[in-house]
């Protein structure tokens, strides 16, 4: 692929350095350190939020939003999570997780407990402070992504998300695992594994306020979202600075 070729992938892993510019704070930030970041997109400085913001939807997919409103910001859907999710060989593959209607599971839930059927509900797993880890709704992939009109893109739990967007090799997170990548230009863009030949990219490859984002071919190409779509990770904290292209 285009970026992987011009970038030494080897650097991007979890706990190691980042060869990236300016904006390296936040990528390990991100990476690294798991916190939340905002995914501004390199043309037009709009950001990534999911399409719906509440915990039960989980059928609807993601856009591209240029006006942060106290409604998103409330609900934090301006914030993502890029959680490791393992290895594809020695890449080290993620999780794109929102962190708006993001559910927290009760103390109790951290070990297996009976469900109303009988069955033992799994163990959510605790963090490194001993809290058991909160349940994020992910990006996730349609299986015939990009050659389907289907909406490729859903955010949603594993076992919520429609059939057509779950894993066809057994794991029902393998349409939601990605490969992060550094582009040339400092950004980062993101890479499926289902789908190795494409790239996060937007419908009809337009770059606008609210358009929705599809999976696209990844042809090489210009750096402003047509093709390669280049996003830069911002701390919350950065939000109020104002944005500037990489060139200028």
């Amino acid at each position: 692929m285009y970026t992987q070729e011009r970038t030494a992938m080897s650097n991007l892993v979890v706990g190691g350095p980042v060869a990236v510019n300016s904006y390296d704070n936040a990528i390990v930030a991100a990476l690294v350190e798991n916190r939340p970041v905002m995914l501004v997109h390199a043309f037009n400085g709009g950001y990534l939020r999911p399409a719906e913001l509440v915990d039960s939807s989980h059928d609807k997919g993601v856009k591209l939003a240029t006006a942060l409103d106290p409604a998103t910001k409330e609900a934090k859907g301006h914030l993502w999570y890029i959680t490791p999710a393992g290895f594809f060989g020695q890449r080290p593959l993620y999780f794109l997780e929102s962190a708006a209607g993001q559910v927290s599971p009760p103390a109790a839930a951290s070990q297996a407990v009976p469900a109303s059927g009988g069955a033992l509900q799994a163990d959510p797993g605790r963090g490194d402070d001993g809290v058991p880890k909160p349940q994020r709704r992910r990006i996730t992939v349609h299986q015939d992504a990009p050659k389907s009109t289907a909406d490729t893109v859903q955010v949603g739990l594993p076992d919520k998300v429609g059939d057509k967007w779950r894993g066809k090799n057994g794991a029902p997170e393998d349409t939601q695992l990605w490969v992060v990548t550094v582009t040339p230009w400092g950004g980062i863009t993101f890479v499926p594994i289902t789908h190795p030949d494409a790239i996060l990219g937007f419908k009809d490859h337009e770059v606008k306020a609210d358009g929705e984002v599809r999976l696209t071919y990844n042809w090489g190409g210009d750096f402003t979202g047509t093709v390669i779509n280049t996003f830069y990770p911002r701390l919350p904290n950065e939000w109020s600075v104002p944005y500037h292209h990489v060139f200028t």
